[in-house]
C-alpha cells in the first residue's frame, strides 16, 4: 500500500522542532568553549547582528548579507576572521515559504557566529547539545577543541540532513518508476513536483562544494597545530555523492517525464482511434437513415405502394447500413488498423 501521493511526500522527513522553539522564535544562545565562545542566533533582529558585529569589527556588507532571507552562497576572509553563508534544504517543500534555508556563518579563532532561522533543526539540535546536558560527551568533544573543529561539525550535521533528503529522492523515485507504467494511475503532477525539488536541490549542492572546499583551505588559519584536512575531505566526499546522486535523479526524472509523455501520448491515440473507427462505421447508418428521413418518396419509403410489408423501410435502411460497415470493417482489417 503506497504511503501517500509523492507530492505531500516531499521532505516528509523533516518535522519542526518541537522542543526548539517556534520558527519565529527569536533566540541568542551563547556556549563557552575551550578558548572560544559559540554565539547561535535564531531569527535575529537587526540589534543583535550588529551589536556582535561591533563587538568583533565585522564587515558591514557581511551584516547587511547575514540579515537578507536571500543571499547568494560566498565566502570572505579576512585577517582574523571567515565570513560563510551557505544554503540548505527547507522542512517542507511549498509555496509559501523560502525554497532553502539561509545558514551565516562568522568563525575566527576566538569565536563562532551562527544566523540562521529555526528550521535548521539538526542546527537547533546541536545548539541544545552543546548548551545543555542531553548529549555531555559529545558536547565536551565539540566545545574543548576549537572553532575549526565545531565548523567541520556543523557543516557535517547539515550536510548528513542533506543525504537524508536524497534518500527519499530515491525512494519517490521508486515510486514513480512503478506508477509511470500504470495505466490507472497519473503522474504527471508527481513528476513535475519531484523534478522542481531536484531542481532545488541541485542549486544548493552545488554552491556548497565550492564554499566547503574554501573554507576548508582558510580554516587551518584560525586552528594552528590541528589539521582537519581528512574531516572536510569526507565532507566534501558526502556533498559529491549528492551531487551525483542529484545528477543521476535528474536524468532518471526526464526519462521518467519522456515515458509518461509517450504512454500518455500512446493511450490518447488508441482512444481516438477506436471513436474513429466507429464514427468511420457509422457513417453509412447516417447517410442512408438521412435520406430516408427527407419529406421526399424515396423507394421503400412509407410513399411507397409497392408490397413488400411494413417493415420494408426498415428492413432496407438495415441492409444498407450493414453491408457497406461490414466492408469497410474488413478492409481496415486487412490494412492492420483493427488487430485481432
Amino acid at each position: 500500500m503506497r504511503r501517500g501521493s509523492i507530492a505531500k511526500r516531499l521532505w516528509s522527513g523533516r518535522r519542526r522542532a518541537k522542543d526548539g522553539g517556534a520558527p519565529d522564535e527569536r533566540k541568542v544562545e551563547r556556549m563557552e568553549g575551550s578558548g572560544f565562545v559559540w554565539i547561535d542566533l535564531q531569527n535575529p533582529d537587526r540589534e543583535n547582528v550588529e551589536r556582535l558585529a561591533s563587538e568583533y569589527g565585522f564587515n558591514a556588507l557581511n551584516v547587511e548579507d547575514c540579515l537578507t532571507k536571500f543571499e547568494l552562497p560566498k565566502l570572505d576572509t579576512y585577517s582574523d576572521h571567515m565570513f560563510l553563508i551557505l544554503h540548505f534544504p527547507p522542512i517542507v517543500a511549498k509555496e509559501s515559504i523560502p525554497k532553502h534555508n539561509q545558514l551565516s556563518i562568522f568563525v575566527g579563532r576566538g569565536f563562532l557566529i551562527t544566523v540562521h532561522q529555526g528550521n535548521l533543526k539538526p542546527l537547533v539540535d546541536l545548539v541544545r547539545a552543546c548548551k545543555g546536558g542531553i548529549d555531555p560527551e559529545r558536547r565536551d568533544r565539540l566545545m574543548s577543541s576549537s572553532t575549526a573543529v565545531l565548523l567541520h561539525e556543523i557543516i557535517d550535521v547539515l550536510v548528513d540532513d542533506l543525504l537524508h533528503t536524497l534518500r527519499r529522492v530515491m525512494a519517490n523515485l521508486d515510486d514513480i518508476e512503478d506508477d509511470v507504467f500504470d495505466e490507472g494511475k497519473s503522474v504527471a503532477k508527481d513528476i513535475h513536483v519531484l523534478r522542481r525539488e531536484i531542481t532545488v536541490l541541485r542549486r544548493i549542492a552545488s554552491p556548497l562544494k565550492r564554499i566547503v572546499l574554501g573554507a576548508a583551505k582558510n580554516i587551518a588559519s584560525y586552528s594552528p597545530g590541528e589539521d582537519l584536512t581528512l574531516h572536510f575531505d569526507d565532507v566534501i566526499d558526502h556533498i559529491d555523492k549528492a551531487i551525483d546522486t542529484l545528477e543521476e535523479s535528474k536524468e532518471t526524472m526526464e526519462i521518467y517525464k519522456d515515458t509518461d509523455f509517450v504512454l500518455s501520448t500512446e493511450k490518447a491515440s488508441k482512444v481516438l482511434a477506436v471513436l474513429t473507427i466507429i464514427f468511420a462505421l457509422a457513417i453509412p447508418a447516417t447517410v442512408i437513415g438521412t435520406f430516408y428521413g427527407m419529406n421526399v418518396s424515396l423507394p421503400g419509403g412509407s410513399g411507397d405502394s409497392g408490397g413488400g410489408g411494413p417493415h420494408t423501410t426498415f428492413l432496407l435502411v438495415i441492409l444498407a447500413s450493414v453491408v457497406p460497415a461490414g466492408i469497410m470493417y474488413l478492409y481496415f482489417r486487412r490494412l492492420g488498423w483493427i488487430s485481432g
